[in-house]
């Protein structure tokens, strides 16, 4: 009855302690949906591959909202990604926590605010990159260091950078801001990065000798190994049609003699909620016109799929079920089937997660 996320779970944990054991300095990232795991499983997961040896004494999330959800089930330092800004959760945090917190500062008034607030507050300053998310300028960077000099119990735990996708070699732009590191005179040879390839990294680690690099990894590590993981809805009920025939809420007609099938799995689960993938090919173009090609007639290709062959949505998708449409001569599953979806993890809540 339920859009189930079933993990095969010896694969999964080879991957999982694979990725950690390639990547020295690990921080597994948790975030949003835990990628479609849930935060506190990815946190317990995290506290796994630390006991296995792997050196995993990091874990970051999202926001401070999301530290409540794995602080129990981690037991090592939480870094929080979202930068610290004076209001709002970040005053918020259990002072139980204060130790392990490492936050992310990215601007030089927020270095003033928070040491004010918590003189030996722990934090990682982050960089601009060409992403322009958040992040200090050069000249900011060297803003800092005078600041820190009067503050001697602020703990520098490193420099941040959050770099883009796909967009050639990463390191020209890391060499660049690791000089203005240097040239800043902070005390710290720490950088915390995302979005490196192992390449890149063995490259940076090699031309930075002196640097611990710690890379940030969530979509890599937990969900690198697509072929461990499988979804799958339940086919709730089935109903023949004849063509004319009245269904759904919108009192639709159907198109021709087939059936429509009822299955778990709707808006509230993600169904139906597709996130930009970010392909700009031709590609990914022309599957854009296509699926609009299907929105102009009333037809929409769902997510599920039956016999190999992704079939059309009857109506749009409901809360927690989604009607399909199946034309005569195809394959029609019973009531209890199990049939494959193709979701995006990140953007779905899955009722059950099943690790085998």
């Amino acid at each position: 009855m339920s859009l189930t996320l079933t993990v095969s779970g010896d694969r999964w944990r080879t991957h999982l302690r694979a990725v950690a054991a390639a990547n020295p300095g690990i921080v597994p990232v948790a975030k949003g949906n835990g990628y479609g795991f849930t935060l506190g499983r990815l946190a317990r997961k995290a506290q796994w591959l630390d006991d296995q040896g792997l050196g995993v004494d990091t874990l970051a999330v999202g926001t401070y909202d999301e530290l409540p959800h794995v602080a129990q089930r981690f037991g090592g330092d939480l870094l929080v990604l979202t930068p610290w800004r004076p209001f709002g959760a970040a005053l918020e945090v259990d002072p139980s926590l204060a130790d392990r917190v490492v936050h992310t500062v990215s601007r030089v008034e927020d270095v003033t605010a928070l040491l004010a607030r918590q003189p030996d507050a722990r934090f990682v300053l982050e960089q601009v990159t060409t992403m322009l998310r958040h992040g200090l300028t050069s000249r900011e960077l060297w803003a800092v260091a005078p600041i820190l000099a009067d503050h001697p119990r602020a703990r520098l735990e490193g420099i941040a950078m959050h770099l883009p996708l796909a967009q050639g070699s990463h390191l020209s732009q890391v060499d660049r801001l690791l000089n203005d590191v240097v040239a800043s005179g902070l005390s710290t040879t720490t950088v915390w990065v995302s979005h490196l390839t192992p390449d890149e990294l063995t490259q940076l680690r090699s031309s930075w000798g002196d640097f611990t690099i710690r890379p940030r990894i969530g979509t890599d590590l937990w969900l690198g190994d697509r072929g461990a993981l499988s979804v799958t809805a339940t086919v709730l009920d089935v109903h023949e049609v004849e063509r004319g025939d009245v269904f759904g809420y919108r009192g639709r007609t159907a198109p021709k003699h087939g059936h429509i099938l009822v299955v778990s799995g709707g808006t509230a689960h993600g169904i139906g909620l597709e996130a930009p993938t970010g392909d700009g090919s031709l590609k990914a173009r022309a599957a854009t016109l296509a699926r609009g090609g299907l929105d102009a007639v009333g037809f929409v290709r769902s997510p599920f799929s039956i016999d190999g062959k992704q079939r059309l949505f009857a109506e749009p998708p409901h809360m927690q079920a989604s009607m399909l449409f199946l034309p005569h001569g195809a394959h029609v599953p019973a009531v209890g089937d199990q049939v494959d979806v193709r979701v995006r993890y990140t953007a779905t809540a899955f009722d059950r997660v099943v690790v085998d």
